[in-house]
């Protein structure tokens, strides 16, 4: 097996391009760093284009790193110390990292050909949340997310990157406006579900739900928006000791997901790819009996009187 090259001199282009890629605010952002060996495997499978893939000279580039780069053909060199310091400086130096190409965002008209729950996130802007749902919702089967007032400006930021262990890429996540995604929610008549302390449905009560389902979960301060709220399908609310004052919204989402995983993991066909060309949108569903601009409610067989 022929080993990596070894980057020593600095004027390697692929010098400027870490360089650039790990600056802390970048005005446009095309490429992104996704950093050590389970999140690059991960985007290698979500089928993120990689210029390259990079090593460090002290140590060996993880053999599952390898084998996913010779599958998809993905040049990997090592890259020097004195250039991996120079690079990094007070940083964490990565073993191994790659540099890839940010796709497309995803739209809402792809987001609705999805079968899965989408877990709309409204007014959540602590990163590290939303990565562990991100994480959380891909391992459960949910079929996308929508962040809403998130403050973040693309999915490619380095730090969600990170806190999704680079699962940011491997399910639809769209950056929407709030006004945008309560019509994609009318539109195409996905009943939303509203995480509440005094819902009118326990947690238990979503197993009954035999449809896809929006799971709208609020920042821990100030929860979800009127605006959201009303057109709610139903509310939840997950049982605490009442000394606690809350629950942090990641765990809430693991909660609501786990209890809707005997509908999103029944049938996970495919991995979805970063988008490509636009596709024609979903049919809305029949709406009857619905009120004005409110989705159709679920049944909820099993519903417990409260």
């Amino acid at each position: 097996m022929v080993s990596p090259d070894v980057i020593t001199d600095r004027s390697d282009p692929a010098v400027q391009r870490i360089a650039d890629v790990t600056k802390h605010s970048r005005s446009v952002v095309r490429t992104v760093l996704i950093e050590d060996a389970e999140p690059l495997v991960e985007c290698i499978r979500a089928g993120l284009e990689f210029i390259e893939v990079y090593g460090v000279e002290t140590a060996p580039v993880p053999g599952e790193v390898l084998a996913a780069c010779r599958q998809r053909d993905i040049p990997v060199r090592l890259v020097g110390a004195p250039i991996m310091n120079d690079l990094f400086k007070t940083d964490k130096k990565p073993k191994a990292f790659g540099i890839a190409r940010v796709p497309r965002p995803w739209s809402f008209d792809e987001l609705a050909r999805t079968t899965g729950d989408i877990v709309v996130l409204d007014g959540v802007k602590i990163v590290g949340n939303i990565g562990a749902i991100v994480r959380t919702s891909f391992a459960l089967g949910a079929g996308g997310i929508v962040l809403v007032d998130s403050d973040l400006t693309t999915i490619a930021d380095r730090r969600l990157v990170r806190a999704s262990r680079g699962y940011v890429f491997s399910l639809p996540i769209v950056l929407a406006s709030r006004a945008d995604a309560i019509d994609h929610f009318r539109r195409t008549g996905v009943p939303l579900i509203a995480f509440d302390t005094e819902g009118d449905l326990a947690v238990g009560d979503l197993r009954d739900a035999d449809e896809q389902l929006g799971l709208l979960l609020g920042s821990e301060k100030t929860g979800t928006s009127s605006s959201f709220e009303s057109i709610a399908s139903h509310t939840v609310s997950i049982p605490i000791n009442p000394a606690a004052e809350s629950l942090n919204v990641s765990v809430c989402a693991g909660i609501a997901l786990y209890e809707r995983s005997h509908w999103n993991l029944v049938d996970r066909r495919r991995a979805p790819q970063p988008p490509q060309a636009p596709q024609p949108p979903r049919a809305p569903r029949p709406a009857a009996g619905r009120g004005a601009g409110r989705p159709s409610r679920p049944a909820f067989p099993g519903r417990r009187s409260r």
